[in-house]
């Protein structure tokens, strides 16, 4: 096991999600990407991932994409557990990618919001689209 591990919850049909992995693999790491679109979510593991985010299941919610209007889940008084149980049922309703680190666990929207959570970046980074990463 690596002195930094670096999970990945990657969905490989989302953009943002595969220039994660890039940047990732870039800044020399070899992280453990989670398929969770395969794998699916407990309960328990939403809830600590959320935990560790200060995050609420609402702001993990994929609306584009996503059953979430049709699963009735934009509407506010939908409650923070009709939300989890509907994450767990259904995987594609999480927002992606999650990645966990030593130094936090974020939503990595945009992708480069993953280069905080590292302990080296790369040198240079080029997106997908060819959009070019500054790295600080």
């Amino acid at each position: 096991m690596s002195d930094f591990p670096i999970t990945i919850f990657h969905n490989p049909a989302c953009g943002t999600s595969r220039n994660t992995v890039a940047m990732v693999l870039a800044a020399g790491f070899e992280p453990e990407i989670v398929e969770y679109l395969q794998t699916g979510w407990t309960k328990p593991q939403l809830q600590e991932l959320l935990t560790a985010m200060g995050a609420k299941p609402r702001d993990i919610l994929r609306e584009k994409g996503a059953p979430a209007a049709e699963l009735g889940l934009l509407e506010d008084s939908v409650s923070d557990e009709a939300i989890l149980e509907a994450m767990v049922g259904h995987p594609i309703l999480v927002n992606r990618p999650i990645v966990v680190t030593p130094k936090g666990v974020t939503l990595a929207r945009p992708s480069e919001a993953v280069l905080d959570l590292l302990d080296r970046r790369p040198e240079a980074f080029t997106k997908e689209d060819g959009e070019v990463v500054t790295v600080r």
